[in-house]
């Protein structure tokens, strides 16, 4: 009898990822802002900073948020601030919070805020990207722009032939979903997945870091578990690229 899976846990492995691959992120998931973002000047995250700003404004339980300080091609402002949201579940408040954290990170550091969100969800109708009301003539209308990962599935093939980090991101996540209630269909596509990695050609450090989100995205029970290692050190084996063999990933 298969052994209970561990829950799959989608916050830590999206801030790896997003720590590791900010750039390609922006690129894969907002490529208009990509274009118009200086990356020869660096950028920085600040996620304490971000936590004192919030810290008095918890609004519902959130997978992730980023703020990143980022500086623009030819803007006038020396640098700018976006902030990020993944967003795993359903919430009633999330526009709204999206909204106060938008506000108190312009209020403290006085410069303009993207707010960018990623929906990581189950339901394709749940699309938040509004906030806002109106009384007596005054009138606040905030709005965001927003992915959704289920959108995705539709893009299976395009997915496939990217080489960008955060189309093996979406894969996973999406796979992750899908096999909620059947581990040995998640085996069979985290496998897939891995394979995916060695074929495409990605680098040893690429390889490492995607195989360790895929990993713990995608959580075995510890039968399967043992099968999926066997199978990554045979397929290691006839691809003759030992990355993997002594298991330097999330166990």
């Amino acid at each position: 009898m298969t052994n209970k899976a561990p829950q799959t846990e989608y916050d830590s492995p999206w801030k790896q990822m997003l720590q590791l691959y900010f750039e390609d992120f922006m690129q894969f998931f907002f490529p208009q802002a990509h274009a118009q973002i200086d990356w020869s000047r660096g950028f920085v995250f600040l996620d304490q900073e971000l936590q004192q700003v919030v810290r008095d404004a918890e609004l519902g339980k959130r997978l992730i948020d980023k703020l990143v300080k980022i500086y623009c091609i030819g803007g006038e402002e020396e640098w700018l601030l976006i902030h990020i949201e993944v967003q795993s579940q359903e919430e009633t408040d999330f526009p709204k919070r999206m909204f106060v954290y938008n506000y108190r990170i312009f209020d403290r550091y006085n410069r303009s805020v993207a707010s960018l969100a990623v929906l990581g969800d189950e339901n394709i109708k749940w699309r938040p990207n509004q906030f806002g009301y109106e009384l007596f003539g005054c009138t606040v209308d905030f709005q965001f722009p927003v992915i959704k990962l289920l959108d995705y599935q539709q893009q299976i093939s395009e997915l496939e032939a990217s080489r960008n980090p955060f189309a093996t991101v979406v894969m996973a996540h999406l796979a992750a979903m899908q096999t909620k209630s059947d581990r040995l269909q998640r085996k069979q596509q985290k496998l897939a997945l891995v394979r995916r990695l060695y074929e495409q050609g990605f680098n040893r450090d690429a390889v490492l870091n995607l195989f360790g989100f895929i990993d713990w995205m995608l959580t075995l029970p510890l039968d399967l578990e043992r099968e999926f290692k066997t199978e990554v050190e045979q397929l290691e084996a006839q691809q003759s690229m030992p990355y993997m063999t002594s298991f330097e990933r999330i166990t």
